[in-house]
């Protein structure tokens, strides 16, 4: 499987947004999965084209996520040296659920919900800004309606489904180095899963401004669609779990018991640059 995602969906973002869908239709009709934020950065603003693209692409086959509710890390500093770093220069301050607790993660859950529902969309995904979540986050996710989540190197089927090691594919396009570097580490990232049961790739709005970000996408989707089905994450979820239900191996391990902090930061290949578009 190979699953597509669009990062960080807002108003203020749309346009970019459009752009990396259109580089892709470009390549290939598939479905994607796009990362939704209800509040994004605490903006006000509502869009009605970017509600109706987003009604289109779900009649298309595409998915809508949960994709925290503002984008923002507003929790005080806490934890040792390494939580600061995630939190303060890796992220920028984008991991909203890096440090929530579990009163405050459940609120913003049911809050990302009741947006969703006022417009008639159902998510069944959460995927955390930065792909970081702390204990409390974790908590109230196992006590959500959701069908999964992804950290940056794993996807997590929810309800005592499957975990499955899946390091995304993704670009540092805050700067020249990053921009630079990034590509190569998605083209090992993407030898090294060459045998794994799924491949992710995460898009952020800001690649839709970098001609050879955009070029390195398509070539990248050529060659990963020659020899796999892009199916939405709502699809890749039902689909591992099926197969565990089945005594179909998926490559993860049971999630009926998750540890306290299953996927607390990005992997080796991510911190390539601190410098990533969450």
């Amino acid at each position: 499987m190979l699953c597509v995602s669009i990062h960080d969906v807002a108003p203020a973002t749309w346009p970019d947004c459009l752009r990396l869908v259109q580089a892709i239709r470009a390549v290939a009709d598939i479905p994607l999965t796009w990362l939704v934020v209800p509040h994004y950065h605490f903006r006000p603003e509502r869009s009605a084209a970017m509600e109706a693209g987003l009604d289109a692409a779900l009649g298309r086959g595409d998915e809508l996520a949960l994709h925290g509710y503002s984008h923002l890390d507003t929790e005080a500093n806490g934890g040792g040296l390494r939580a600061r770093f995630l939190r303060n220069v890796y992220t920028r301050r984008e991991g909203e659920f890096a440090a929530l607790s579990l009163i405050e993660a459940r609120r913003r859950l049911d809050l990302g919900l009741k947006w969703f529902g006022e417009r008639g969309w159902t998510p069944s995904g959460f995927i955390p800004p930065a792909w970081l979540l702390g204990e409390g986050a974790w908590q109230a996710l196992r006590e959500s309606p959701f069908d999964y989540t992804t950290t940056f190197s794993h996807f997590h089927c929810l309800r005592g489904g499957p975990v499955l090691k899946s390091p995304s594919m993704v670009y540092a396009a805050r700067n020249r180095s990053g921009r630079w570097l990034s590509p190569k580490v998605a083209d090992v990232t993407a030898a090294m899963l060459a045998e794994s049961p799924l491949v992710r790739f995460s898009l952020h709005p800001p690649d839709a401004r970098y001609p050879e970000l955009v070029r390195h996408t398509q070539r990248v989707l050529e060659r990963l669609l020659a020899k796999r089905s892009a199916v939405t994450k709502a699809e890749c979820a039902r689909r591992l779990s099926g197969a565990e239900a089945g005594g179909i191996t998926s490559g993860g391990a049971p999630n009926s018991r998750l540890p306290s902090n299953p996927d607390p930061s990005p992997g080796p290949a991510h911190s390539a640059a601190n410098r990533l578009s969450y």
